[in-house]
């Protein structure tokens, strides 16, 4: 009886358990219900207001904002200082979160948000100094400018002020635990600044060959440079003359991405369909969350304007008038050189010139650190620039490099956003890009009245002596700059007998040019594939346009792939690579997706660089190789034809390369998609999903990513879609494709990827992804009875 009782007990207490542990689901469950739909509500609330008034303090007569299904603010004003204010105001709305990132980025205020793990990024900002320029630079600016700056700051400002009362600042911020500091005008040229930077990036590519000169054999130093310089040898041993460990100095440089760039390209009406011309152009930069562009129509009564601009900055930098059009890739010229800089050993902020020792400027920038201390930190500018090579470290070395960099000097490119609005013809657009100094830029043009045009532009130094490819001494007053290349001879084409102009960041000039424009070009391919398809018949239609952007001919393989399968006839191969190599020979060369070939193909090339260099080279360093896809083109292409250089020795000659390579791809290949190559696919591995910079933290990616999506392509198709080789992830490539038919002024055929928002919970967040992602486009109207249509209507009130 004692037992029966003893069991009831414990299966009542085993009853009782199991329905505390049900309810206790039960209470978790609703808590995680009421947690998602509290956070839904609430993320819903910082979506920006499109419509209906806001009434604001700052404008002068009410603003009407039209947005549109995709997203794109038209907003119509009564006059220029109310379009601008109005401009800041949608952008902030938009993008806020992503223009406070940018300045503090450019600024080196990142730790003060972040912490100590962005003190190195912000050193090296705070040493180059974009900040400093941008204050600068405004006394230089017309009153016209500066007053646009005025306005667009105070509409940036007064979005701040309401979302910070209104309680609905983006998630990001929040989840941050900051709110945005004011907006200023500086913040706006400093936006500008940081795009200089993102397109420059030739002076990691001097301090990578004074690393070789340090480390290596002058045949191997000399074997990397992408040209032969005169008096090598002699070049090589004053670097080594002036030791500095470059690997304990620039390891955590933030450096630019080198295939930042573009494609473009303008035909006359001669070989349209519609008679008048046509402007294509895709800006090559970061693929991320929001996009780096937002597009954007301005009207007033005398000021109209479409394309897109990076938010923080005023106006339309990229796009069209109601009479011209343009687009712009990157020249990518040599405009940064760093100096060998020799310290007074007795006074570290001493630095010799031509025999005597000269005060360098000590600047101090003091660094808030979240949840740390504040870093007192200084920077130092000799004549030549700041000194970056002890962005790292406290201590002084008797040498030190300095940067000479054409963006850190004021400059006035704010004033061609009002001048490029106005522009009527060639004349008129050229004589704005008097004022375009950085990046220096490949501009193609055209107009209603049938000019097609292209034109060089920005300051490119003319050099003492010397051309760019090393660090050079600084004491001595033989590699100064010499001023600029005369703007009347900056590279130059109006209307050609082609009937055409493209560019692809590809070499601009002949050799017979009498100015030094660049060591390092993009590889040939893509201009290549640009030129053989404009060639190729004489009439065009806009659906060919979208054809070309899309393209996916791989020229790279086509040129390579054959050399590699002849140095493989008759050598003994795995059962597996014999099937590669049998599949490859039948490839059209064309990187699409659903293919196995480009997969090879691409790993291949990676692992022939990883074979000549991996374990070498510090990896460190090869952040720094810039160019060297195309060192290793010329390295292949020697050895090929009988003169293989010591890199290629070293690895047995190029036969061994090319297998050894070959082996490792295959393998690479087999482990993320298995052994049947039938199977292998691009699109498996190479997917675009336009990551959020707080997606880095999960779980925050399922908040802020999309699904990935495959994508054809690659970095030398003009189609371009650049990757993280660990991943697969498309992180680089066209953020904004257009194309223009200037037969009707009043549309473009464009595509923002991933979407024009940033704000989470937005339609327009990732709306156009699938668009990127497919080919696909939507039309942009500037012509009010179509977009009024179907627009969202927001009306900005002024507060009498």
């Amino acid at each position: 009886m004692e037992s029966i009782t003893e069991n009831r007990k414990r299966s009542l207490l085993r009853t009782k358990r199991s329905r505390i542990v049900v309810i206790s689901l039960v209470i978790i469950f609703v808590l995680i219900v009421l947690l998602t739909i509290s956070g839904y509500f609430y993320l819903l609330g910082n979506k920006p207001q499109t419509e209906g008034e806001i009434t604001v303090s700052g404008l002068q007569e009410q603003v009407s904002v039209y947005r549109d299904e995709w997203g794109v603010p038209h907003i119509e004003a009564n006059n220029l200082n109310d379009l601008f204010f109005a401009q800041g105001y949608v952008t902030a709305q938009e993008r806020i979160f992503q223009m406070d990132m940018i300045r503090r980025q450019a600024s080196g205020q990142l730790s003060e948000v972040i912490g100590e793990k962005t003190i190195e990024k912000d050193k090296f900002f705070r040493a180059i100094g974009l900040h400093r320029v941008s204050k600068e630079t405004w006394g230089i600016l017309s009153e016209e400018t500066q007053l646009m700056l005025v306005n667009y700051a105070n509409g940036v400002n007064t979005y701040i002020e309401q979302a910070k009362e209104n309680g609905n600042l983006p998630i990001e911020f929040q989840l941050m635990r900051y709110k945005p500091e004011e907006w200023t005008v500086y913040d706006s040229i400093l936006v500008g600044k940081y795009m200089a930077y993102d397109l420059g990036g030739h002076w990691e590519a001097q301090a990578f060959r004074y690393y070789l000169a340090q480390n290596f054999s002058d045949e191997h130093t000399l074997d990397l440079f992408p040209s032969y310089p005169e008096g090598g040898a002699t070049v090589i041993q004053a670097l080594r003359d002036q030791p500095l460990d470059i690997k304990d100095r620039f390891a955590s440089v933030p450096s630019p991405n080198e295939l930042n760039g573009s494609n473009n390209w303008v035909l006359s009406g001669e070989k349209t369909d519609s008679g008048f011309p046509y402007l294509a152009n895709d800006p090559h930069l970061g693929l991320a969350t929001p996009s780096i562009w937002l597009e954007t129509h301005l009207t007033s009564p005398d000021f109209k304007v479409s394309g897109v601009i990076v938010p923080g900055a005023p106006g339309i930098i990229l796009g069209r008038n109601p009479h011209i059009a343009w687009g712009i890739t990157n020249v990518g010229p040599d405009v940064q050189d760093l100096y060998i800089e020799r310290r007074n050993p007795d006074k570290g902020h001493e630095f010799e010139y031509k025999g005597k020792w000269e005060q360098a400027e000590v600047i101090e920038e003091p660094i808030s650190v979240k949840g740390e201390d504040m870093i007192d930190y200084k920077v130092i500018e000799t004549r030549h620039g700041p000194i970056i090579s002890e962005f790292a470290h406290d201590e002084l070395s008797d040498t030190a490099l300095a940067l000479k960099w054409t963006a850190l000097e004021p400059s006035p490119e704010l004033e061609v956003v009002l001048k490029f609005g106005r522009a009527k013809d060639w004349n008129e657009f050229k004589e704005a890009l008097s004022y375009f100094y950085a990046p220096a830029s490949n501009f193609v043009f055209a107009s209603k009245d049938g000019d097609i045009a292209y034109r060089a532009n920005g300051l490119i130094p003319v050099r003492k002596n010397g051309q760019s490819l090393v660090p050079v001494p600084g004491w001595t007053g033989e590699y100064e700059w010499e001023g600029y290349i005369p703007w009347e001879n900056l590279p130059t084409i109006v209307n050609p007998e082609e009937g055409f102009i493209s560019t692809a960041n590809n070499k601009i000039v002949h050799d017979d040019y009498p100015y030094h424009l660049s060591n390092i070009w993009a590889q040939p391919y893509r201009q290549q594939r640009i030129r053989n398809v404009l060639l190729s018949k004489d009439q065009f239609s806009i659906e060919d346009m979208k054809d070309l952007q899309l393209d996916v001919k791989n020229l790279y393989a086509e040129e390579f792939v054959p050399i590699f399968i002849s140095l493989l006839k008759n050598k003994e191969l795995r059962s597996i690579d014999q099937q590669v190599v049998e599949k490859m020979q039948n490839w059209n060369f064309e990187d699409e997706k659903n293919l196995s070939e480009p997969l090879v193909f691409h790993f291949w090339m990676e692992e022939i660089k990883n074979v000549l260099f991996v374990g070498k080279i510090d990896e460190e360093m090869l952040e720094l190789f810039k160019g060297k896809s195309q060192v290793v083109d010329e390295l292949i292409r020697k050895a090929y034809a009988g003169n293989p250089g010591p890199w290629i020795n070293d690895e047995g000659g190029l036969v061994n390369v090319i297998l050894t390579a070959l082996k490792k791809a295959v393998d690479r290949a087999v482990e993320l998609q298995g052994k049947d190559i039938n199977k292998w696919t691009w699109g498996d591995y190479h997917q675009i999903k336009f990551s959020h910079p707080l997606a880095a933290i999960k779980p925050l990616n399922l908040l802020f990513n999309s699904s990935s999506l495959p994508v054809s392509g690659s970095k030398i198709t003009v189609r371009a879609a650049s990757w993280k080789s660990e991943t697969g992830e498309v992180n680089h490539g066209a953020s904004w494709r257009t194309i223009m038919d200037l037969a009707n002024m009043s549309e473009s055929y464009s595509v923002v990827g991933p979407g024009q928002s940033g704000h989470v919970m937005s339609e327009n967040y990732h709306n156009q992804m699938g668009d990127w992602a497919e080919g696909g486009y939507h039309v942009t109207s500037t012509d009010p009875n179509i977009y009024r249509t179907s627009a969202e209507l927001l009306i900005l009130k002024p507060e009498y």
